[in-house]
């Protein structure tokens, strides 16, 4: 048996897509001009192929595969780590929980 495949099994349009994915048609309009999602123009028709939209979609979920590496207690700390304590020490005022440098010694503020 042959079975004939309609357009409308392969292909969705903008309405129909911005209902699958919960975005408003705006968003998927400015998707199509800004190259972000795959998309075929029939003259000025828009549309897209299901499949292609289905593998779209799939290239934004995380790779959880791997585990996010945990820091022992008592490490050392990296150069960036230390740069940072530092400018938080520099920038925020314990004294009044302001940020801002703190009053030298000899200076009133």
């Amino acid at each position: 048996m042959i079975r004939t495949i309609m357009m409308s099994d392969i292909y969705l349009d903008i309405k129909d897509l911005s209902k699958h994915l919960k975005i408003k048609r705006s968003t998927l309009y400015a998707w199509v001009s800004q190259g972000k999602i795959p998309h075929v123009k029939v003259h000025s028709l828009i549309r897209f192929q299901k499949e292609e939209i289905d593998r779209w979609l799939e290239s934004f979920k995380k790779d959880n595969s791997t585990p996010s590496p945990i820091i022992p207690e008592g490490r050392e700390k990296a150069p960036l780590d230390i740069l940072i304590d530092r400018a938080k020490r520099d920038v925020y005022n314990t004294q009044r929980g302001k940020t801002g440098p703190l009053s030298r010694p000899g200076r009133e503020g």
